[in-house]
């Protein structure tokens, strides 16, 4: 599994709401998306939005990650995102062990 941690800087002037919102617009794309396995949106105090993703493998990553989706990004945010990969050897997940 990969781990990707995406950041951006959010304009100035952008409120909480209107981040949520924009969150809320891009959503869809991501529900189901091959190789996806949960993500967190993100929203910083030091005024940093992004995403924490886990993935079956790079190759899912890499079909997300399209100079496409930076760009809207970048257009909808201002700045193009800064994304780090990890690999995930181990996960706890301790809401769906208590189910």
């Amino acid at each position: 599994m990969i781990t990707a941690i995406v950041r951006f800087p959010l304009p100035e002037g952008l409120s909480s709401d209107e981040v949520k919102a924009a969150y809320e617009h891009f959503a869809p794309q991501f529900r189901g998306a091959a190789g996806l396995i949960r993500k967190y949106y993100l929203l910083g105090a030091e005024r940093t939005g992004g995403g924490v993703y886990l993935w079956e493998s790079l190759e899912a990553v890499e079909r997300m990650y399209s100079d496409a989706w930076r760009q809207r990004i970048a257009e909808r945010f201002g700045a193009s995102p800064q994304i780090e990969y990890f690999d995930t050897p181990l996960v706890i997940d301790n809401a769906a062990a208590s189910a």
